[in-house]
């Protein structure tokens, strides 16, 4: 796990989250026993539970190198010196502090996956709040909106997005061409929300921030770890547009780019934590569980949701569809129930994503995005109103939902 303090060693850095106890972890490996246990006893029939293991290889190999990229990049505290440079540029003031950290979570979002939003942008923005004197929530609200709401441009951005790409049959530029508009709107729509109820005077009780010193590489070996794990990010970055459905070799290949610079510099940073484990425990469990659910109910429920019409009214269904059962169950098996009782229409099922990536923010466990904010939010002791916390993602969901429908209508 990466460090979570932007201002202790490295050696130290993760203590306060392996301390948790790993109660998410349970949950993740009873999920994936109980998807064998569907295929062992013939409620998911093997042939079916290949293919899904088939279709979702590519997928578990993109999250675990672009994670294992992410951590070391961490390490490297490539995201610490870019916060803290946002922090000086901005020079004290809120508004355009504001401006530039909506812009690092959405970027980040957008190219390296929500996930890695969730869990290295998040403890780095708490720990910025504390040479700068900024109240916590606010940055901790940045990140946790969107990491959910700017995962709609690229395949990237969202697992759910790889699905649907393949689904739909539409490359990078292709899925970012019909995807852009809804992007917009939705971060546009997060960013009045997080302004009006986190950002805004009233509500962090200062005018201005204290500037924060820069971090800089100590020696040269700091240094060359920060230059070649930032290179290797900005070298998958500029990958994805022409890589198409090989984005998990373009991730494995970057992530050797710093896994070579760590075994040269830093080999203690090179542990079997680095990998997502339980991510990737999930994700195979789901797609045993919910295809089995699928055979048993599920989908006759999302099919009632969902309803077949495919023109305008249609979609805003399909996208509040996915919305809604996202803050039931969570948007994985949202999305992968939804997507299978389809009825053909591209803009259906692309609403059905918008749903299901914009929507999960008014429960905790809409999304695994929000469940690792959150996380992270209690680890570092930063208290998140329940209530306010329900109430405002609540209007963020059904406004930035039907702002991106709208928008996917427009570029359709």
């Amino acid at each position: 796990m990466a460090e979570v303090d932007s201002g202790s060693p490295p050696a130290r850095a993760g203590s306060a989250v392996r301390r948790r106890p790993g109660v998410l972890d349970s949950v993740r490996i009873g999920l994936l026993l109980a998807g064998l246990l569907c295929v062992a006893t013939g409620l998911l029939p093997r042939a079916e539970a290949a293919d899904n293991m088939r279709r979702i290889a590519p997928l578990l190999l993109f999250l675990g190198s672009v994670i294992v990229l992410a951590n070391l990049a961490r390490r490297a505290r490539v995201f610490d010196v870019i916060a803290h440079r946002l922090a000086i540029v901005a020079g004290g003031n809120y508004a355009g502090l504001f401006l530039l950290c909506v812009l690092f979570a959405a970027v980040t979002t957008t190219v390296l996956n929500l996930d890695t939003t969730a869990v290295l942008l998040t403890p780095v923005m708490i720990a910025l709040a504390v040479p700068a004197r900024i109240p916590p929530l606010p940055l901790a609200m940045t990140t946790l909106w969107l990491a959910n709401t700017a995962s709609l441009l690229l395949p990237v951005s969202n697992l759910t997005n790889l699905l649907a790409a393949d689904r739909v049959a539409l490359d990078a530029t292709g899925f970012a061409a019909r995807m852009w508009l809804p992007q917009l709107l939705s971060i546009a729509v997060t960013m009045v929300c997080l302004w009006w109820w986190y950002w805004r005077r009233s509500q962090r009780g200062a005018d201005r921030y204290v500037v924060p010193d820069p971090i800089r590489p100590a020696d040269l070996r700091e240094r060359v770890l920060l230059y070649a794990s930032g290179g290797a990010c900005a070298l998958f970055v500029l990958a994805i547009p022409f890589v198409g459905d090989r984005i998990g070799i373009a991730a494995t290949v970057a992530a050797a780019i710093a896994v070579l610079a760590f075994a040269i510099y830093d080999r203690s940073a090179l542990r079997p934590s680095l990998l997502p484990w339980q991510l990737l425990v999930f994700v195979a469990g789901l797609f045993l569980v919910v295809p089995t659910l699928s055979r048993y109910g599920l989908s006759t429920l999302m099919e009632h949701l969902i309803g077949e019409d495919t023109s305008g009214p249609g979609v805003f269904r399909a996208a509040g569809a996915g919305a809604a059962l996202s803050n039931i169950v969570n948007n994985l098996p949202a999305y992968t129930a939804g997507e299978a009782v389809g009825h053909g229409g591209r803009d259906q099922l692309l609403a059905l994503l918008i749903g299901t990536n914009v929507g999960p923010v008014v429960t905790p466990w809409a999304s695994l995005a929000t469940l690792l904010c959150l996380e992270f939010c209690r680890t570092h002791e930063v208290r998140v109103p329940m209530r306010r916390f329900v109430l405002t993602g609540l209007v963020l969901a059904v406004a930035a939902t039907t702002a991106a429908t709208a928008g996917l209508l427009l570029t359709g």
